[in-house]
């Protein structure tokens, strides 16, 4: 089944006074890079986590963020009174004669920096486990994001991987003439050189020629290839890997018909191929 490295997932959960919003997102990458863009996981239970993830998730980019929404009641806060006073002191020195009572500057002076502390209470353990279940299900629902992702995007693999097998018939309608045309060629560079070659000899040259530019296994590698790709999207777990190894496979035999077809129209086709790998490479990149 093919899976997006791409997705997204959110889920909330209230401890107390506080809501806990959890959002994990995905993007694509050639392994598992996990990022805690949050403090808010308690350290000891970082590594445990971060090993979840993986397990779950499998590779990419993966990113998980904890805001918070807290009552203005939920926090125990005071005035740090040496930072208050500090501010104070400089606000006189600068504007002397105002009163260090007058309720404008007090208000002033509380919103600046650092003035209130706010104390946070160690999390506990049954509050870690009602945060870690939240977290969970926002990896959850990242899950069920990358499915549906997936399902789109092995559409439009397999839709791309027909394409390129669809060319080849065409190719191979400009084999038999493609051949005229060399071998037409051949005996009219013969001709201007005003050469008088062994019959049977040159046939044997131009034969033996011929052969190289034969495309026949090419093609039944294409095609295999191309098979291949479809089994490995329908039975493996996460094909992202071998999928790009395929691909390449499919650029090589793209490739070596480019490189022996001596013919215009078939050149067209196979720029057409080029074209759809090129895409499909592309979208491999985002597999699982």
């Amino acid at each position: 089944m093919v899976k997006s490295m791409t997705g997204y997932g959110r889920s909330e959960c209230t401890i107390g006074n506080c809501k806990y919003i959890c959002e994990i997102r995905s993007l694509n990458g050639k392994n598992a890079d996990i990022g805690l863009k949050t403090s808010i996981v308690p350290m000891d239970k970082e590594i445990e986590l971060r090993k979840y993830i993986v397990a779950e998730a499998g590779r990419g980019s993966i990113d998980l963020f904890i805001s918070t929404e807290v009552a203005e009641d939920a926090q125990s806060r005071t005035i740090n009174a040496n930072v208050f006073k500090g501010y104070i002191s400089q606000l006189e020195s600068i504007a002397e004669g105002v009163s260090s009572c007058d309720p404008s500057i007090v208000a002033s002076v509380l919103r600046l920096p650092d003035v209130i502390d706010s104390k946070k209470a160690a999390m506990t353990d049954d509050e870690w486990k009602i945060l870690e279940s939240a977290i969970k299900d926002a990896v959850s629902n990242l899950l069920s994001f990358r499915e549906r992702e997936g399902k789109i995007l092995a559409e439009d693999l397999l839709s791309k991987v027909d394409k390129i097998e669809s060319y080849i018939p065409f190719v191979e309608q400009f084999e038999s003439e493609r051949i005229d045309t060399v071998r037409a060629r051949i005996l009219k560079r013969v001709e201007e050189m005003n050469l008088a070659p062994d019959e049977n000899r040159l046939e044997q040259e131009i034969i033996f020629y011929l052969e190289k530019l034969d495309v026949n296994e090419e093609k039944v590698r294409l095609r295999q290839h191309c098979r291949y790709f479809r089994e490995t999207m329908e039975k493996e777990e996460m094909p992202g890997k071998k999928l790009g190894f395929i691909a390449q496979e499919m650029g090589r035999e793209i490739n070596t018909l480019g490189s022996k077809a001596n013919h215009a129209e078939m050149q067209k086709f196979v720029v057409k191929m080029k074209d759809e790998l090129e895409k499909i490479k592309e979208q491999v990149l985002n597999v699982l």
